[in-house]
């Protein structure tokens, strides 16, 4: 499996259309929201985007915003302006943290003319958002997760992000030992069956991947293989087998290293995100 299928495939990222039309006046997003993200894709017209710090960006052609974890932003477009918009909420599941999400930088801006394979979902997206047909709703819902894939496959292959999990994605060598990593978190992984993915030497890869991801290959896979198991345990799977599945010889194991990283057991987490929920 590829770089990215491994991690859609472990943590979802969903799109839900609230918006599609023409903007007028001024719109704040964000308010008391701290999950998930926000999606804007402009068709057409003009518009201005400023985010929680004041900067702004101004929209004149077909482009996207994608804010990853949510903050307050704001909107603005004038009548005469004629701005057709489409925003989404980006949701990845209740109580799991994202990789790909926290990977990302704050907000992502690409133009839409500048890419044939994004415009041309945009495009897609844009006939049935401004459509009334049937299905409408999980359509253009879908479309939206089709049009986000792509900003990501954008990502990785322009290199935008240049520290991370993202830059370490983008890697011809480390993307190797990341998607091995990802693919099979049981698997007994040390410092030299990781190089061994990158074919690189132990030192050499310790170094690179510290230096890109921001943290030693050890710590990775351990945050990797509890972030996997929080998705397990959502799914009602015991903690013995949800160890087991992650690289742990029996729940005990699991729940030592769960602590450590989250200040909470195991079942103390699942109690925790069900009660939100």
């Amino acid at each position: 499996m590829d770089r990215l299928s491994e991690i859609l495939n472990r943590f979802s990222m969903n799109a839900e259309v609230f918006f599609s039309g023409n903007l007028c006046g001024i719109q704040a997003f964000g308010g008391d929201q701290s999950d998930g993200g926000s999606l804007h894709l402009l068709k057409s017209g003009t518009l201005a985007f400023i985010n929680d710090e004041g900067h702004k960006i101004v929209l004149d052609r077909p482009a996207v915003i994608f804010i990853p974890k949510m903050f307050k932003h704001r909107i603005i477009a004038n009548e005469s302006e004629g701005a057709e918009l489409v925003c989404a909420n980006i949701h990845y599941g209740d109580g799991l943290s994202n990789p790909l999400a926290n990977a990302l930088p704050k907000f992502l801006y690409f133009e839409l003319e500048n890419s044939n394979l994004m415009g041309q979902s945009a495009e897609w997206l844009f006939r049935e958002a401004f459509e009334d047909r049937y299905g409408r709703q999980p359509m253009i819902d879908r479309l939206t997760d089709i049009f986000l894939i792509q900003v990501l496959r954008q990502v990785l292959d322009e290199g935008t992000v240049s520290h991370g999990l993202m830059a370490g994605l983008s890697h011809p060598q480390l993307s190797r030992a990341l998607a091995a990593m990802h693919r099979e978190p049981q698997a007994q992984w040390t410092l030299e069956t990781m190089a061994a993915e990158a074919s690189m030497s132990r030192s050499k890869f310790a170094e690179l991947f510290r230096e890109i991801i921001g943290q030693p290959p050890g710590d990775y896979i351990t945050e990797w293989r509890i972030a996997v198991a929080q998705g397990l345990l959502k799914k009602n799977k015991p903690v013995g087998l949800v160890a087991n599945e992650v690289g742990y010889e029996n729940g005990s194991a699991l729940a030592r290293v769960f602590r450590k990283k989250t200040g909470l057991s195991p079942r103390e987490w699942l109690d925790k995100v069900r009660s939100k929920s």
